[in-house]
């Protein structure tokens, strides 16, 4: 069945249908109107599946969304359209451009956690770029990912962008064809395999995968408003964020402060249950939730540690006595755990990130602009936020991705047109001034070697030197060519 639908979508694709920008423009607006009209369903489904209320799913879902396709209506002729490049004087009569295509097929796997975002921020890329895409749900948000099925052959072309549903089997076959591009997102162990599929293929691949994120808390820093910010982007959906917090880093006359914030801030946004909070969601499944009452194991719960397991409901849990051997530092922990490392300033804090992976996100919370810029300078990560968290992802400007371990690639607005389309070099010469291309040919003398030297190292942009230059280039042209009648 899987190859059937690949190829009834690649066949879509090759009929031409889906380069025209005003079909483009068509589908992205016909994506839109189903998160409009289906909002209410989305938002029961996503209540079922992570226990989410009605009110973030516009904030955490769709608003990213239909503000990703307003920029791609809005910019599309001109993203699409030939990008014009700097010249030397060899080609300086050519045309030269960079003109971007559609890549073919893309395969797009989301991932549980965000079921409609992570999902369909890559597939507005997919269309805006003019390609084909198979949309691959994860399982593991089983509502979503149904009425996804249902939802998305009702509004776009069910040809060129079907849906497929089912648990590793599927993907797995899915991954044994041939793709022109594979987009993933989750967890890095997936991602390894995603890539090695796609290597069989020599497939272009794209993965947003995660990794423990850092936060460091100066004692330079209003710890109050700076524990606020960090405990909402912490237990946002429960913890289960890739960009989320994963474990703070603070000097040792700060935590206790620091504990005390965050408690306050637990009790503001939940309320002293927040197991009976409509703003508190729940563990994906079984299997994550023991998952994640394995990673306590060892250290110290300084407040929380409330479970009910019949409700898959951990509560919002700070750790403390966390050293870099604790169980809980050895994986990403995706879940409302939060681990409170102890360090004696900036300088072991970044010795301390520099030791393991490289993190998709790095937090800091300072007033010392020279402390921040010090983190930019000595780590790396797939993206650095002082004094706040998770924000970064709402701006379509900056490129979002990992670096190393946390991912490869980067998509949002004009980068996910770019990351889904092949931006082929486009260089059309005319056939005249043979003698000043004679340069290059056979027999080579040094008097040639230099002409041939000149015209390709001097760069040409007409639209800043402007209409002298390309009189000095003409004039240069005829002198070469008189020289060139005397080899």
């Amino acid at each position: 069945m899987e190859r059937q639908t690949l190829q009834r979508a690649r066949e879509a694709f090759f009929s031409g249908r889906a380069r025209p920008l005003e079909f483009r423009v068509q589908q992205l607006h016909a994506l839109q109107k189903m998160l409009t009209e289906k909002e209410n369903e989305i938002s029961t489904a996503l209540k079922q599946d992570l226990n989410r209320s009605q009110y973030d799913t516009p904030l955490l879902e769709l608003i990213g969304i239909e503000n990703e396709i307003k920029l791609a209506v809005e910019k599309l002729s001109d993203w699409a359209a030939p990008r014009s490049v700097e010249k030397n004087l060899l080609t300086l009569s050519d045309e030269v451009y960079i003109q971007p295509e559609p890549l073919g097929l893309v395969l797009i796997i989301g991932a549980w956690n965000y079921p409609w975002a992570l999902t369909l921020l890559p597939l507005v890329g997919a269309i805006a770029a003019g390609n084909a895409a198979v949309v691959k749900p994860s399982e593991l948000s089983e509502c979503s990912s149904l009425l996804l099925r249902a939802l998305l052959p009702r509004y776009l072309d069910k040809d060129l962008y079907p849906v497929v549903t089912g648990g590793a089997a599927e993907t797995q076959e899915l991954l044994k064809q041939k793709f022109d591009h594979i987009f993933y997102t989750g967890s890095s162990s997936v991602g390894k395999l995603v890539m090695e599929a796609a290597a069989r293929h020599l497939t272009p691949v794209t993965l947003e995968l995660g990794g423990k994120s850092p936060c460091y808390i100066d004692k330079n820093c209003d710890i109050t408003t700076a524990c606020r910010r960090i405990t909402w982007g912490k237990l946002t959906n429960c913890g289960q964020t890739c960009i989320a917090p994963d474990y703070v880093l603070c000097e040792s006359v700060v935590q206790s402060r620091v504990l005390e914030e965050i408690k306050k801030s637990i009790k503001e946004f939940y309320t002293d249950n927040p197991k009976v909070s409509d703003d508190y969601g729940r563990i994906v499944s079984q299997r994550h939730f023991k998952r994640l009452m394995g990673l306590m194991e060892g250290s110290t719960v300084a407040f929380g540690g409330d479970v009910d397991e019949s409700q898959l409901y951990i509560g919002p849990t700070v750790l403390e006595g966390v050293t870099s051997e604790s169980r809980v530092m050895k994986e990403e922990i995706f879940g409302p755990l939060l681990p409170i490392i102890t360090v004696d300033g900036v300088e072991e804090a970044i010795q301390f990130i520099n030791d393991r992976e490289k993190p998709l996100v790095l937090y800091v919370f300072s007033y010392d602009k020279k402390l921040i810029k010090r983190m930019l300078a000595e780590t790396s990560s797939g993206a650095l936020l002082a004094n706040d968290c998770l924000v970064h992802f709402i701006d379509s400007a900056l490129p979002f991705g990992g670096v190393g371990h946390s991912g490869m690639g980067r998509y949002r607005g004009r980068h996910s047109f770019d990351l889904l389309s092949n931006l082929r070099s486009c260089l059309i010469k005319q056939l005249h001034l043979e003698r000043v291309n004679s340069m290059r040919y056979p027999p080579h003398n040094s008097r040639r070697l230099g002409w041939a030297r000149f015209f390709l190292l001097t760069q040409i942009s007409l639209r800043r030197l402007g209409y002298v230059l390309a009189m000095l280039a003409a004039l240069s042209a005829f002198l070469v060519q008189k020289y060139l009648r005397q080899d």
